[in-house]
């Protein structure tokens, strides 16, 4: 059985047409109205392939292919569907359409596979709504409760749960569907690489190792308002500066002191007031760190913290930590991991072994059941943006190999 490139291809444009951004980029934030459109069309194409379907109180998608034998566990492909504001066109949706691709090749070859088969798609990974990522898959191993939930809130301050009741989701029912360890008996995701490893080294296909673990932590810096006009500079207790400070020392943590491989991003600043006559009274932003060693991610934290303390009494500011998102790094399943390279070989001598730097809803499978990753080129690194770009031909050779992985897993 073989995969089709002209669908592949075709279904990742329709993707795009749903999309709440007018600039070039794609902005399909979970729960909006690009995402209803593109959840609408996904449940013709369901339906079209004769799949079940059920939807979780969060948003999570499961289409069920019914194998052989039913007392089997099933094996999950699929990935997300939502993006970054203004991203591109291939993150999560590769995923989606390479595990679509594998169960229309299964329906329309007659292939009747002794364990079941299951599309997941996951609400709401990139965390563009609440902050955090990776909500669905939280939800759906039992990470997230409802209270948690109600914790979470968008930029305007609407809660988590408000957002979700007014998308006609009933969270009371979530603990239904929580997936325990023997629920499932693997789970597959293909997507692009989202860095430059893969292109770098001339490689057509990665096999996953491990993934990072992240911590995302919410930094609010407090000093003193004042007329920027009027207060002499050794009065101030400026919040600004004593971020500006704080963002250098994160940097040097990151690149000098822990391991070649922690990064750590400052990729939000707010201040209020936020005028351009105003020493600001409060400056908050965040701080993304991550690492395939916990460790690692712990002694980040640590000499941060220890810095804004020493800049604290220097500046005659406060400075407070609140963590908003967290995911420990994992080793994927060693028993998948052979099964995948035995796919990604049979596709192509150009591939390697590798590490995820970027997270993804596999790691929060990884604590319920094997999990495996494929990984396709992202090239010259680009990914949330809109010059995301991963050639026809990668994307064909990555949905033939989860085609093979899957049919051997469920043989």
């Amino acid at each position: 059985m073989n995969v089709n490139k002209e669908r592949i291809m075709q279904r990742i444009d329709d993707f795009a047409r749903f999309n709440d951004n007018d600039d070039g980029g794609i902005s399909r934030f979970s729960y909006g109205n690009a995402d209803a459109k593109a959840r609408a069309w996904l449940m013709q194409i369901c339906e079209e392939l004769q799949l079940q379907v059920t939807v979780d109180p969060v948003g999570n998608i499961r289409a069920h292919y019914e194998g052989r034998d039913a007392s089997l566990t099933p094996v999950f492909i699929g990935s997300h569907i939502d993006s970054v504001r203004n991203g591109g066109k291939y993150d999560g949706v590769v995923g989606v359409v390479g595990a679509i691709e594998v169960l229309s090749v299964m329906r329309e070859n007659n292939c009747l596979p002794r364990r079941s088969v299951e599309l997941i798609i996951f609400a709401e990974e990139e965390g563009s709504n609440f902050g955090t990522t990776m909500v669905g898959s939280k939800a759906l191993i039992g990470k997230l409760s409802v209270t948690d939930l109600e914790h979470l809130h968008t930029e305007n301050g609407k809660k988590c749960t408000e957002v979700l009741e007014e998308a006609g989701f009933e969270l009371g029912k979530m603990g239904d569907y929580i997936l325990k360890p023997g629920d499932i008996d693997a789970m597959i995701e293909l997507h692009i690489e989202q860095g430059i490893v893969l292109e770098r080294e001339k490689k057509h296909l990665g096999v996953v190792q491990a993934i990072a673990g992240m911590a995302t932590i919410e930094v609010t810096v407090c000093g003193t308002s004042n007329h920027a006009g009027s207060t002499p500079m050794h009065l101030r207790n400026d919040p600004m500066s004593a971020a500006a400070i704080l963002i250098e020392n994160i940097e040097d943590t990151a690149v000098n002191h822990i391991l070649e491989s922690t990064v750590a991003t400052v990729g939000s600043i707010a201040c209020k007031p936020n005028m351009p006559n105003v020493i600001p009274g409060e400056v908050s932003f965040t701080i993304d760190i991550r690492d395939i060693d916990q460790d690692a991610i712990q002694k980040t934290i640590r000499r941060i913290t220890d810095c804004a303390e020493k800049i604290s009494l220097e500046r005659e500011v406060t400075i407070q930590f609140r963590t908003i998102g967290s995911s420990l790094p994992i080793r994927l399943s060693p028993r998948i991991m052979d099964i995948v390279k035995r796919a990604v070989s049979s596709c192509s001598d150009s591939w390697m072994e590798m590490n995820s730097g970027a997270v993804h809803d596999a790691a929060m499978m990884a604590s319920v059941t094997d999990v495996g990753m494929i990984f396709v080129p992202s090239v010259r690194g680009k990914s949330h943006n809109p010059e995301e770009y991963t050639s026809s031909s990668d994307i064909v050779l990555g949905c033939q190999a989860l085609l093979l992985a899957v049919t051997e897993l469920c043989a």
